[in-house]
């Protein structure tokens, strides 16, 4: 169980803030595109997710920890946990980014709590919210939940041939559209590298197995919600996406083919599954009700 004394000193933290400026430049949203081309569709405007490629905080390289990530205690508490997990967010969409216009990022700690899960033991949750805006007027509201925990030993089931057509069969029907993806380690590199994420599990796999106790490179979990938002996006191309939330069940690996699904009508509930039919992560999606006009 967690020491008072601890979750106390983490609490510290509360109120903590990290401040980034950027510009959405013509080459980034190229680069991003290019990246994505053949796993999504992204439509004409500034593609939905890319706010998590701006702005990043700039760590110098003695500032890093052993998992590539910045270390704790600076802007993030330190937290006595080693394996670290973007839980969820909520994303609020007020105004689409404006290419070529400065960005400002603040993010600050809304939160730091602690539970006990019979699986996994002491948890730790550090709730952060992030606004994006230019021009002094909020464009995106996110709130983040990062959680921490001990190590643990995951298997990797791998997939006998053909199981990404045998098992799509046994997923939830859906009314809308599915992408079948098999990311590769240079998608997982790409990403990381445009979010200037240094995290380690995304493409050092000595470190991910051997350090971390993961089967294999780990797909990052903004880059999957980019793919759902995307598709709910293209599933109502009449209505602009408004608010898009997800939660992280279970990590899914490189070279391991998910199915990324909508589940209904007006593409408002969205799923992806690994090709064992695990859910891997659910999502909820909102849209203006006024339709967007060419």
């Amino acid at each position: 169980m967690a020491k008072v004394f601890e979750i106390d000193h983490l609490r510290n933290w509360i109120g903590n803030q990290d401040i980034g400026t950027d510009t959405l430049t013509p080459e980034l949203l190229k680069r991003f595109r290019a990246m994505l081309d053949g796993y999504t569709e992204l439509g004409a405007q500034v593609p939905l997710g890319i706010h998590w490629c701006l702005a990043q905080p700039a760590v110098n390289n003695e500032g890093l920890g052993v998992d590539g990530h910045p270390a704790k205690g600076e802007f993030l508490p330190p937290v006595p946990l080693p394996q670290r997990m973007w839980a969820s967010s909520r994303v609020k969409f007020h105004k689409p980014l404006r290419v070529g216009v400065p960005i400002g990022r603040t993010s600050t700690i809304e939160d730091v709590v602690s539970k006990q899960s019979a699986a996994s033991g002491t948890l730790f949750f550090v709730h952060i919210d992030h606004t994006f805006t230019q021009d002094n007027e909020t464009l995106i509201e996110e709130k983040q939940v990062i959680v921490y925990r001990h190590f643990s030993a995951l298997k990797r089931a791998e997939p006998a041939p053909g199981s990404l057509a045998q098992t799509s069969n046994g997923l939830p029907k859906s009314a809308g559209r599915t992408l079948n993806i098999l990311p590769n380690s240079t998608l997982l590199f790409r990403y990381s590298g445009m979010t200037f994420n240094g995290h380690r599990i995304h493409y050092d796999h000595n470190y991910a197995t051997t350090q971390e106790g993961y089967p294999g490179l780990v797909v990052q979990g903004p880059l999957m919600a980019t793919l759902l938002m995307n598709l709910a996006q293209a599933s109502r191309p009449q209505n602009v996406l408004q608010a898009f939330e997800f939660r992280g069940v279970a990590p899914t690996f490189v070279d391991q083919p998910f199915q990324v699904a909508v589940l209904d009508d007006g593409a408002e509930s969205l799923e992806i599954r690994n090709h064992d039919c695990d859910l891997v992560m659910s999502a909820s999606a909102e849209f203006e009700s006024t339709e967007i006009t060419s």
